[in-house]
């Protein structure tokens, strides 16, 4: 089985957007992301999850806004002027991912996408679509799909 067939993507070309979340390159497909704002504070909410940090309006519609870091399993990131929050629709829900900053909006062949090796990582496998190596080092290629099951997502907008 070719790399190319194992991540699922062919020669189709992906157009990605690159985030840090400490020192560490993730992505995700920029057709899950509807626009990046910068940081703005967020209204907590009681008894939520913990990846949850609260929510907050985005032009009259109240969106969650989840840490993460916190959801990749590393530690939480601490926000400040250079924090960004990428809005993305996960089953047709809207929600808002802080991250440290926005690195780049990239087109890759969909072969340049490796599976995710079979070895233990600090976050869940299952949330990887696989990586990206470039010149600049490695990329991990989330799957928000999967990151945000749709039972989850309900459970954010309740």
């Amino acid at each position: 089985m070719s790399n190319a067939t194992a991540a699922g993507f062919g020669t189709e070309n992906l157009e990605i957007i690159a985030f840090r979340l400490h020192d560490q390159e993730f992505c995700v497909k920029t057709t899950t992301i509807r626009e990046i704002r910068g940081w703005a504070p967020s209204t907590p909410i009681p008894h939520s999850p913990p990846e949850v940090l609260g929510v907050m309006n985005l032009r009259g519609t109240v969106i969650p806004i989840i840490d993460l870091a916190h959801k990749l399993g590393m530690k939480s990131t601490v926000a400040n002027e250079r924090s960004a929050i990428v809005v993305a629709e996960v089953h047709n829900m809207v929600i808002g991912l802080v991250v440290d900053r926005v690195s780049d909006i990239l087109t890759v062949r969909g072969d340049q996408v490796q599976p995710v090796p079979e070895i233990t990582t600090s976050f869940d496998k299952s949330f990887a679509e696989g990586i990206i190596a470039n010149e600049t080092g490695m990329i991990c290629f989330l799957n928000l799909a999967r990151m945000f099951k749709e039972r989850d997502v309900e459970e954010l907008a309740a």
